[in-house]
């Protein structure tokens, strides 16, 4: 396993065992989803409106072209960003200019989709296919509209990072490269922590996971054998205050608790033989500047 920067000591356990997974209930045919629109927001970023049965509803996704990126050309690599959750939504990739500075000259066209504030990158029991909006319906629209052939990447925070790493377990051969920034990468180690979080929303776990034993599916650290030969990439801070804060501030629990998660992945990781480059780095919170200077530092493994 690949350490950078001093990666902090391995000190938290993997717990429990692996449980047998959840399935979906049956979900009725729907028509083809389609593109309904779109614009461009600059010279390099579209945005694309999305009829989505999959979701029952228009959903938005933005696409940033490289620099090189011509009408017509093919052969283009792809790197899906993921957003994470409870505010906001794909557009916060790209508001700062960051993403697109950082991705101007690689050969590979950025796809951010909308993923819903609490969507979680699954499909729900009885709600939205988030999973199958974003595996099936929008790679089958997008990818042939901007020439991307077959090599893939993809990278979230938060949230994003359980779907990032989640989907490319659980769709081998998809993604060459995974990364997670402050990722939630072991949601059984904390079952009571994210059913407050859902019912904070007004919403339950059980919509979405099933019950606590039937998370593996949708759990990264029990689905870390599945990611092997996928190069992945998992950051986190600890969540004391760190060089990117504006100064210092009481301890993040948010931060320090996916950085527990974390600990968790990489040791499964190491246990089943799964090679994943950590950034663990010590001081720092739940915020941009972090996810934006992973994202820059990961950029080497995504898209090699």
């Amino acid at each position: 396993m690949k350490k950078i920067l001093g990666a902090l000591p391995l000190i938290i356990a993997l717990s429990g065992c692996q449980s047998a997974a959840v399935t979906p209930a049956p979900r009725p045919a729907h028509s083809a989803a389609s593109v309904i629109s779109q614009e461009a927001v600059d010279g390099r970023t579209d945005r694309l409106v999305i009829d989505s049965p999959a979701t029952g509803a228009r959903r938005s996704v933005w696409v940033v072209k490289p620099s090189a990126w011509t009408a017509g050309s093919t052969g283009w690599r792809a790197l899906y960003l993921l957003h994470g959750c409870c505010a906001g939504g794909g557009w916060d990739w790209l508001q700062t200019g960051e993403v697109a500075e950082l991705t101007a000259r690689l050969d590979a066209v950025v796809i951010v989709p909308e993923g819903g504030p609490m969507g979680w990158y699954a499909d729900w029991r009885d709600g939205p296919a988030w999973e199958r909006f974003h595996m099936t319906e929008l790679p089958g629209l997008v990818e042939p509209r901007y020439g991307i052939g077959t090599r893939r990447a993809i990278a979230g925070y938060s949230m994003g990072g359980h779907g990032a790493f989640g989907y490319a377990a659980r769709h081998p051969g998809v993604f060459e490269a995974a990364a997670s920034f402050s990722g939630v990468l072991d949601t059984r180690s904390d079952v009571r922590g994210h059913r407050a979080l859902f019912a904070d929303y007004g919403l339950d776990t059980a919509d979405v996971w099933g019950d606590p034993d039937s998370w593996a599916e949708h759990n990264p650290t029990d689905l870390v054998a599945r990611l092997k030969g996928v190069r992945l990439y998992a950051a986190s801070g600890n969540g004391t205050s760190g060089p990117l804060d504006p100064g210092k501030g009481p301890k993040d629990h948010t931060e320090a608790s996916i950085m527990r998660q974390n600990l968790n992945f990489a040791a499964a990781a190491e246990k089943a033989g799964v090679e994943v480059t950590t950034d663990f780095y010590g001081d720092g919170t739940h915020t941009w500047p972090y996810w934006i200077r992973s994202l820059e530092r990961a950029l080497p493994v995504l898209l090699p």
